[in-house]
């Protein structure tokens, strides 16, 4: 058949036309010149109508064109790709729309001009006011944290946060960190946040958990309360020696209120809740831990040389074990000698 507008035997697409004379006179696709796209000065996101994400600007502008745009219903399958340029206030744009019309191929080019408006996302306008609903207070228990204690709990913290915001929590951050008072304080924008990092740390240093609040204005209409919560932690931490009852125990491990011991004259694991250590006394740590020479054994005890001192020693063993050593570890607590369970 031949098209009545370019008069070519061709196939005859719509209203006695060919496909190429068709495209002439119908588009498809409409869109502005010109695209305002808020960027944060701060954080580099987008904001999409009121809401703002970290998405790269190619999906930003996906976004946008999506909105801006008006493709018809007829199109199917739409496939939009984007080339952009840098320029003085923005990105120079080539947007090519393309989608099937009864199964032949449509693709149509726009140029539109990308202008980024530079202002404040709403989550660093809180950041740089300062902002925050929640402290989490770590404190201890007659001692002060030790310089490794300080920096493993700052990572735990700052771990969770950035794992909460490669989630999609924009709004959670971190205020402000200080040492007080021979401990630490956290200021989160999100007081569940705070809640959520005290249990971690309870969890993985021992202690216990207080929670107070106060009134701190309104946001978005509502009223909000600032929390605290005070982490007590224990007077001991893990490898750390203790006395109760006269007898002497190692620190194995902390999970919360569930303390694990290896009572040193025996070598057996024993479990504790916290409430239960109230009244044990911290000796020592690392610092009590002694090598001495290997000299001999026999059935329940074995004899060690200190290799300063050459001072020889006997020491009861904890259980019956044989050792096959040059040297082994002891542990020094007041007047009594003890072999260090990892000599086992």
């Amino acid at each position: 058949m031949f098209c009545v507008e370019c008069g070519k035997e061709v196939p005859i697409f719509r209203d006695g036309v060919c496909i190429s004379c068709y495209l002439k006179t119908h588009t498809f696709t409409k869109g502005p010149a010109y695209i305002d796209l808020p960027i944060c000065v701060h954080c580099n996101s987008y904001k999409y109508k009121n809401t703002w994400s970290c998405d790269l600007f190619d999906d930003a502008i996906q976004r946008s064109i999506k909105n801006e745009f008006h493709i018809s219903k007829e199109l199917e399958k739409v496939i939009i790709n984007t080339e952009c340029k840098d320029t003085m206030d923005g990105k120079s744009c080539k947007i090519l729309i393309s989608g099937f019309l009864d199964n032949v191929e449509i693709v149509e080019e726009h140029n539109v001009q990308v202008r980024l408006k530079r202002c404040v996302c709403d989550v660093c306008s809180r950041r740089q006011g300062g902002y925050y609903e929640a402290i989490v207070q770590i404190r201890t228990t007659n001692r002060t944290l030790t310089k490794k204690e300080l920096e493993d709990i700052i990572k735990t913290v700052e771990t969770f946060i950035e794992d909460s915001q490669s989630k999609g929590n924009r709004g959670l951050f971190i205020t402000d960190i200080g040492e007080e008072h021979g401990g630490l304080d956290f200021y989160i924008s999100e007081k569940g946040a705070g809640f959520n990092i005290a249990k971690i740390i309870q969890e993985k240093y021992g202690g216990e958990i207080k929670k107070s609040s106060k009134d701190a204005g309104i946001k978005d209409s509502r009223q909000v309360h600032r929390m605290t919560f005070l982490i007590r932690l224990p007077s001991y931490k893990k490898n750390d020696f203790l006395i109760l009852k006269n007898s002497c125990f190692l620190v194995k491990s902390i999970h919360g209120d569930k303390i694990r011991l290896i009572d040193l004259s025996t070598w057996q694991e024993v479990k504790f809740e916290s409430k239960n250590l109230e009244k044990a006394e911290v000796v020592g740590g690392k610092d009590l831990i002694k090598e001495m020479i290997f000299i001999s054994q026999t059935e329940n005890e074995i004899q060690i040389m200190d290799p300063k001192k050459y001072e020889i020693k006997y020491v009861k063993k904890p259980k019956s074990i044989e050792f096959n050593t040059d040297k082994i570890k002891t542990v020094f607590i007041e007047d009594k000698i003890f072999l260090f369970p990892e000599n086992n």
